[in-house]
């Protein structure tokens, strides 16, 4: 194991309008450099003493291995061992998955570079303290080099459905002190960190028992881009340009590349949905195909293998994602698949800290096994 941190790049530039998937992605990365003022103050930033112990080691992607956009394999990950894991060394614990959203990383939420709407450990401290189950959290960083793996596949940005249901997941079972079974992992995420977690969860049931998705974005396809924007984000060709260019931009090319890839179109490797400033509905199409709302109808059997399925929004997230969870309910309600949904009182990030000490924790101490100790 090894130890470090990384540099995450940020910007603040004002958003264009533009409605849709995308707006979800790129408006939910100006909330997250606002949000540290919104959250609990007893909940942003590290504690002086947490009552686990934190380790961020590197763990080597064969999944990730080759990918044109040239991101390194080899991930920072973020792993939190409850307090019981010093204290009881011969005991095995549940895992959670948790999974960041857009522009976001795992040292953002373990409060490595600065403080943040949300701290794990906070979270899971008072969560232990209240009575949750002792389980161990991983995060993995997936800050790529358009500040997001969005947890899909592609010849660009790499097999990140496969780092995380198997390089990951063998890793940390290899490692730690694991319940290496289906019933003892869970899986989570915020923003595209949700949109991740329905993804993975509805292709891999035989790895997760339970799912829960916090403000999940880019549940809906849309296919009507406003093309302007595309041609500029079309003419983004060197790294100083990604880095120095507007969230829907970068948002945008995050989303070509793991949706849209094109091994013979460099310097991206990818495909955007504008030729000649018109729609290229091909790959429109290719983004749609990567929609939860599209996908779910093909996946309703793996769904129904889940011990637990959750997912929340704020009613004051003002990115699409209130709709589109209604949608998903409404979709999952009609085909009797379990779950439970909540609108709650807030925004898209404001009470996410809270969230996870008194909901997400909680609900995976119901639903994973125990059986380590």
């Amino acid at each position: 194991m090894t130890q470090g941190t990384d540099r995450v790049s940020s910007d603040a530039a004002p958003l264009r309008r533009f409605p849709g998937v995308i707006l979800a992605l790129a408006a939910s990365c100006l909330v997250l450099h606002t949000a540290s003022a919104q959250a609990p103050p007893s909940l942003v930033g590290p504690p002086d003493k947490p009552a686990g112990t934190y380790e961020r080691i590197t763990v080597h992607g064969e999944s990730l291995v080759g990918n044109l956009e040239g991101d390194s394999p080899d991930r920072k990950v973020s792993v939190y061992l409850p307090p019981d894991y010093a204290k009881h060394p011969q005991a095995r614990f549940p895992v959670l998955y948790l999974l960041h959203g857009f522009t976001d990383s795992d040292a953002l939420w373990f409060g490595l570079l600065r403080k943040h709407f949300v701290n794990v450990q906070r979270s899971a401290d008072q969560a232990f303290a209240a009575g949750a189950m002792q389980m161990i959290i991983v995060m993995p960083d997936a800050l790529t080099k358009y500040l997001g793996s969005m947890y899909s596949s592609s010849p660009t940005i790499g097999n990140w459905e496969g780092f995380i249901t198997e390089d990951l997941v063998n890793y940390i079972d290899a490692h730690y002190r694991t319940i290496p079974q289906r019933a003892s992992r869970g899986l989570a995420g915020h923003s595209m960190g949700g949109y991740g977690t329905i993804r993975i969860g509805m292709k891999y049931p035989q790895v997760f028992s339970s799912l829960y998705a916090m403000n999940p974005c880019c549940l809906g396809a849309f296919l009507a881009p406003d093309p302007e924007v595309l041609t500029r984000a079309q003419s983004i060709t060197t790294d100083e340009q990604i880095a120095a260019a507007d969230f829907l931009t970068k948002a945008l090319l995050a989303s070509g590349a793991a949706w849209s890839p094109n091994p013979h179109n460099a310097p991206h490797f990818f495909d955007l949905p504008v030729a000649d400033g018109k729609l290229v509905p091909e790959t429109l199409i290719k983004w749609a195909a990567n929609a939860p709302l599209t996908m779910v109808y093909q996946y309703i059997p793996n769904l129904k293998r889940f011990d637990a399925i959750a997912f929340d929004a704020g009613d004051k997230d003002m990115f699409g994602i209130p709709e589109t969870v209604r949608a998903l309910d409404g979709v999952l309600n009609d085909y009797g698949v379990s779950h439970t949904f909540e609108m709650y009182e807030g925004d898209h990030v404001n009470r996410v800290a809270d969230r996870l000490a008194t909901k997400v924790l909680p609900f995976f101490t119901q639903h994973l096994k125990n059986t380590g100790k």
